[in-house]
């Protein structure tokens, strides 16, 4: 890892830390510029994935004189599904790659000189934030109940073994992919149940979100002698 990480990553955490209960707190945001930021995501998650796709149709057709079917059409659910499916390997990944002994690891037992990582959230709370987090913001879209113990942005205490938090990540996951499949261009602008954020600032933030963490929990892997599985080459 290189020497200039933690203290690139230290102010970010420190920063992050205090969001405990930020995914509760996107129910009651003011719905302003949200939702152009929302909208920008998704038009350049349309974009790459129509890029994509034509590149495909046309190696295929350079390739191959044999009929194929056609490619179903893009929509708004199929593209925020396809984002989501993203984020969720690049955050289950990290989740596993991180040995269960080191899931209580903070940077804070370091002690890096010209630090300040007291109070920063473990790994094992990383990855229950950021499924505590999935649930607070895609139950808006789904309707579903939060599961029993989840109270705020640490997620249930109960929760203590690598395999119990990784279900818990996992069943987040699936989640967005319901809450996804619920978007249309019909009701992507509309106010989401019992919020006063857009259906498509709520499908896109969560996405955001989690993207945030990674970049964190990556760092918590270095610091441990881990490379991330998404840096490592094929003779790692």
């Amino acid at each position: 890892m290189s020497s200039t990480e933690p203290k690139a990553a230290h102010k970010v955490l420190l920063a992050d830390n205090d969001d405990a209960v930020r995914a509760k707190m996107i129910a009651t945001a003011e719905l302003k510029g949200f939702d152009v930021v929302a909208l920008a995501f998704l038009l350049m998650a349309v974009f790459i994935s129509t890029a994509t796709a034509l590149g495909q149709a046309t190696k295929s057709a350079a390739t191959t004189s044999a009929p194929e079917a056609q490619q179903p059409a893009l929509t708004i659910a199929t593209v925020l599904d396809r984002e989501i499916s993203n984020v969720e390997k690049q955050i289950e990944d990290v989740a596993e790659a991180m040995p269960e002994n080191k899931y209580n690891f903070s940077p804070e037992s370091l002690n890096i000189p010209g630090s300040d990582y007291k109070g920063v959230r473990t790994f094992a709370l990383q990855v229950r934030h950021v499924a505590a987090s999935n649930y607070f913001i895609w139950s808006h879209l789904t309707g579903d109940k939060l599961p029993d113990g989840l109270k705020d942005g640490n997620g249930p205490e109960n929760l203590k073994t690598k395999a119990d938090i990784i279900k818990f990540l996992k069943d987040s996951f699936a989640l967005g992919h319901k809450a996804a499949a619920t978007l249309t261009s019909e009701n992507m602008l509309q106010t989401a149940e019992g919020s006063k954020s857009s259906r498509i600032h709520l499908a896109t933030f969560g996405v955001a979100h989690a993207f945030d963490h990674y970049g964190q929990m990556v760092e918590y892997l270095r610091m441990n002698g881990i490379v991330p599985p998404a840096s490592r080459g094929t003779s790692d």
